[in-house]
């Protein structure tokens, strides 16, 4: 019988409740970013490939565009609970194991956005899973993941050290050529001015974690590895994470492309914390449970700004100091223009032209439109959110 448990009912009642949440707020709350637009318009690469016909099978609407993305969620939450089957004792450590998985702020913005983190989580977790049951290595994906994205360099760097353990000579070899390989494809970064970035990576990870959350990740990984309990999955997460570190003492990393295979290391996390918690009396549990407690709450907060951000708009003097400003008002502004019968424009902002071209306004010469106040502007158009102002663009007709 596929569901054996009332646990594993939860969990796809869980992820069908956080999928349609992501749908509704791909739908409804979010604008394409500059940066998505030039991936969808201009780049070259596996995102492209993705957004361009996922918007010419369904239209170019946001939904489109980020469906695919959440399908990949949908993925990578399945396979981490296929994962998980035979490592925890209890069903119920299971599936809080992989509901923490599902809920990090890390996993659901990556969810939600144009990158190639989700499906680097995707492809891990895939690579994971076959070893795990079929005990050999997955070769034969291995070098369609050097076309998919430059940082499964990271991945083939812990495949080489993982088969220094086993020695295993053929994954040995294979990663080894092909980490070389993706190291001459893809480069390595060293522009700009030698500066320490570790705080800046450090508080980076404590967003996508939660704070407590990474600074027991730091103590489990540590753990693992005194101890030598070092699986694939560890051994992916831990050369991520200290490869990362080493190199935030040189410069700013870009943190998709490290992430992913940290976040997989969560079921490790949970089975230590529980294991930990257990062996102690009752009264000695006091300090595991405050922990526990504030965890929970610091992702339910995080889970509840992911889906739920536009109020805190009435918060801040600035609305562009928001942290998804540049996902916001786009898709609202075409509307408004739209309304008025405004279709080709002149816009000096170049960055909001491409924005605006998603959603079928394209550059022309009928009406000039500006960001900032000018003499004898026809009409203004202002977006608001809860009645401040977030955006207004100012507009002349020409012809």
């Amino acid at each position: 019988m596929f569901i054996k448990s009332k646990y594993t009912i939860f969990f796809y009642l869980t992820l069908f409740f956080i999928v349609l949440l992501l749908l509704l707020t791909a739908n409804y709350s979010l604008s394409i970013s500059y940066k998505e637009a030039l991936n969808l318009y201009y780049n070259s690469s596996i995102l492209s490939i993705i957004t361009n016909i996922s918007t010419h099978i369904f239209g170019h609407n946001d939904l489109a565009l980020r469906t695919p993305f959440i399908l990949f969620y949908l993925l990578s939450s399945i396979l981490m609970f296929l994962i998980t089957k035979d490592y925890f004792k209890y069903e119920k450590d299971r599936f809080l194991s992989v509901l923490i998985f599902m809920s990090l702020p890390g996993v659901l913005s990556a969810s939600l956005l144009v990158n190639t983190a989700i499906v680097v989580t995707f492809l891990t977790l895939l690579y994971i899973y076959f070893y795990q049951e079929h005990k050999r290595h997955l070769y034969y994906l291995l070098p369609f993941l050097l076309l998919v994205d430059n940082s499964f360099s990271i991945l083939f760097l812990a495949l080489f050290l993982f088969s220094l353990k086993t020695k295993d000579r053929k994954l040995l070899y294979i990663s080894s050529i092909l980490f070389v390989i993706s190291l001459i494809i893809y480069g390595v970064p060293t522009d700009g001015k030698p500066r320490g970035f570790l705080i800046d990576t450090v508080g980076t990870y404590a967003a996508i974690f939660s704070p407590i959350l990474f600074l027991y990740f730091l103590y489990v990984i540590y753990r693992l590895i005194i101890s030598r309990q070092i699986d694939l999955t560890t051994y992916i997460s831990s050369t991520a994470l200290i490869l990362s570190i080493l190199v935030s003492f040189r410069q700013r990393i870009y943190i998709e492309d490290f992430a992913p295979y940290v976040v997989i290391a969560i079921p490790s996390m949970v089975k230590m914390f529980l294991h930990s918690y257990r062996v102690r009396l009752k009264e000695f549990r006091r300090n595991y449970s405050i922990m526990a407690f504030t965890i929970v709450i610091m992702l339910g907060i995080n889970v509840v700004f992911t889906f739920i951000n536009k109020p805190i708009y009435l918060l801040i003097e600035n609305p562009q100091k928001h942290f998804v400003y540049q996902y916001h008002f786009a898709k609202e502004l075409s509307n408004e223009l739209k309304s008025k019968g405004i279709n080709r424009i002149f816009l000096e902002d170049k960055d909001l032209l491409l924005r605006l071209k998603f959603y079928e306004i394209e550059e022309g010469t009928d009406y000039y439109l500006s960001t900032k106040e000018f003499y004898n502007y026809d009409d203004k158009i202002s977006i608001y959110y809860y009645q401040k102002e977030l955006f207004a663009i100012y507009i002349k007709k020409l012809i």
